[in-house]
């Protein structure tokens, strides 16, 4: 294991450009009111990294390439390509917004962790690309152990494509916080494992099947290829990922995955409730122009959107749930997006 030195150097990414706003969409079934069996309404509340213009390009360096909160929440780190690391820390002015303590997350420390290295055994270049943060927890002097098994869905031979092994390989797994479960994520999915039933997955849930008959398109353009994480809530009954055109999905445990949220992460107005949207898998988009009510302040909901016309090039590829409350950070190229429950 590779021992971490941590320097206090300056860091080429701005991550300092506070409190923009962001609005998400959601897919949703024809049963519109089955959106509040999720229980979790998403508030936008920061967005950290450089903000280009319309059609900017970030830097590759730039990159957020893990994200990762403590065990207690208090503080958020992020990797990027050019092997920073940049800690967040949790407000400690004691302010309280809506009766609730502000989730407002401040630049605490930022290092240059890793350099470009060159392996001449192998002939090989390292690149400096912070793959994985992970904060321990300060345990006794305990020894501990990692024991693995084999979870694996068998598949029918029937089905079996070019792509099936692509897209059934597992990109990021979690334990839950009560250790009974893991929870993994392949490309169109994410599946939830008893540790005791080796023999299948005992959830399923679907993130964006709508891309199965586009798989094809995916893998000339390398997209089939890109590594989703997943996360549980604090409370290990809701699920976060993430997906295309800067979508996210929570899925809430126990609850038809049909009627799952999704979300798109762009720049709002502070706090207000997120609208949800649909994807649809064929045709023009239609707009459902319904305006609801979100506290005090009126917002667009609804709006449906083509699977034709997603970027695949715009995507939330790291996610991390605040492990004691609803708060959820992502990384969207170079922005740190925060957002929060009510």
């Amino acid at each position: 294991m590779e021992e971490l030195i941590v320097e206090r150097k300056a860091w080429r990414g701005n991550m300092d450009v506070d409190d923009h706003q962001a609005c998400t969409s959601m897919d949703t079934t024809e049963n519109d009111g089955a959106l509040d069996n999720d229980g979790i309404h998403w508030h936008f509340s920061q967005v950290k990294g450089n903000i280009e213009p319309d059609g900017g390009i970030a830097s590759d360096a730039d990159i957020i390439s893990c994200v990762e909160f403590s065990h207690d929440g208090e503080f958020l780190a992020t990797g990027d390509k050019g092997g920073r690391v940049v800690i967040f820390q949790r407000d400690q002015s004691g302010k309280f917004i809506n009766g609730q303590r502000s989730t407002d997350y401040n630049v605490y420390s930022t290092f240059q962790s890793h350099e470009p290295e060159f392996d001449y055994l192998k002939s090989l270049e390292i690149e400096e690309k912070i793959n994985q943060i992970k904060w321990l927890k300060r345990k006794n002097a305990a020894n501990f152990i990692l024991s693995t098994n084999v979870f694996e869905e068998s598949e029918d031979p029937a089905s079996r494509s070019f792509f099936s092994e692509i897209i059934a390989s597992v990109s990021d797994v979690k334990f839950s916080h009560n250790g009974r479960y893991l929870l993994t994520r392949d490309y169109l999915t994410a599946k939830v494992w008893d540790i005791n039933m080796e023999s299948g997955p005992v959830e399923t849930y679907s993130v964006h099947d709508y891309l199965r008959s586009k798989l094809c398109t995916l893998y000339e353009n390398d997209s089939i290829f890109d590594k989703f994480e997943v996360d549980w809530s604090g409370d290990d009954n809701h699920i976060l990922t993430g997906s295309y055109n800067n979508f996210f999905r929570s899925f809430k445990r126990g609850v038809d995955a049909s009627v799952a949220k999704t979300y798109e992460a762009h720049v709002e107005k502070s706090h207000v409730r997120l609208p949800t949207r649909r994807v649809l898998t064929a045709g023009a988009a239609r707009v459902n122009k319904k305006r609801v009510l979100a506290g005090t302040v009126e917002t667009q909901a609804d709006e449906d959107v083509s699977a034709d016309s997603l970027d695949f090039t715009k995507k939330i590829l790291h996610t991390a749930w605040h492990p004691k409350q609803n708060i959820i950070a992502l990384a969207a190229t170079n922005r740190l997006y925060i957002f929060q429950d009510k």
